[in-house]
């Protein structure tokens, strides 16, 4: 069951990091969703190491790392992508 909440947040924290983006992201949407993935759990080591990993109520500062690291891997792995496919132009 950890497995499939891992993929639900990673889909939905690199949907909102290609919200935030400005400009056209070109990785497909498995590949948005890894990043979201791979972001969640880099936030939550993040928020331990910083020691708000686990607080009473939300944990807004371990959300909110969670969305910056999904923000950086979805601009940084767009980039990659890009180059790595070049951009394809559709007719």
């Amino acid at each position: 069951m950890g497995w499939l909440w891992a993929i639900i947040v990673g889909f939905v924290l690199g949907l909102i990091a290609k919200a935030i983006l400005p400009g056209k992201q070109h990785s497909p949407l498995w590949l948005i969703t890894i990043f979201g993935i791979i972001g969640g759990i880099v936030g939550n080591a993040l928020a331990g190491a910083f020691g708000i990993g686990e607080t009473p109520g939300i944990d807004w500062g371990r959300h909110a790392l969670q969305i910056i690291a999904a923000l950086v891997l979805v601009a940084v792995g767009d980039m990659l992508y890009i180059a790595v496919r070049g951009r394809k132009k559709v007719a």
